[in-house]
């Protein structure tokens, strides 16, 4: 479907990321192509945006994660479901059986310590020339930056959580 494909990174502190990421998604599964996305870190609690997604036969999605934040260091099921996440990654990357994959907070995962620069730069270089790579997550580092064509960061000016307003069903989740 896709003559070249290209390296998207959306990161900052900002809301929309995992959104804008699925927005491209969207438009593949649209124009017919397929999708591999991957969830590092987060894990089964589904967003109203996968609700509609998963039901195309053409969208793979799949968790490497136990849907918690880290805040210490990785547990060995952490870093497990994260290395399973490179491999799987790299081996959708390099299939040419999709036109689009998403890394999905691999940029929280790389901080983390889940993997390294050098294992997330093999994974990126396995990606078929045709193949759109988008990573999302905050924190991007300067090597994952330099890989891209396009970056995007997303940068929180105001928003009604400083407020108490919770996530709402079909707007945040």
């Amino acid at each position: 479907m896709l003559k070249k494909g290209y390296i998207q990174i959306y990161t900052g502190n900002g809301k929309g990321k995992t959104t804008a990421s699925l927005g491209v998604a969207l438009r593949i599964l649209g124009s017919g192509g397929s999708v591999f996305y991957a969830q590092f870190i987060k894990g089964g609690n589904l967003s109203s945006e996968f609700e509609i997604l998963d039901k195309f036969d053409s969208f793979t999605h799949v968790f490497f994660g136990k849907g918690q934040f880290i805040k210490e260091k990785p547990s060995k099921e952490d870093m497990e479901a994260a290395q399973h996440g490179l491999r799987a990654c790299g081996q959708a990357l390099d299939s040419e059986d999709y036109d689009l994959v998403v890394m999905d907070e691999f940029n929280g995962a790389l901080k983390c310590g889940l993997f390294s620069v050098e294992q997330a730069l093999e994974v990126i270089n396995l990606r078929s020339p045709q193949t759109e790579l988008i990573i999302t997550g905050r924190g991007a580092t300067s090597e994952i930056l330099d890989t891209a064509d396009l970056v995007t960061e997303m940068t929180p000016i105001k928003h009604y959580f400083e407020q108490g307003v919770p996530a709402r069903t079909g707007i945040e989740k």
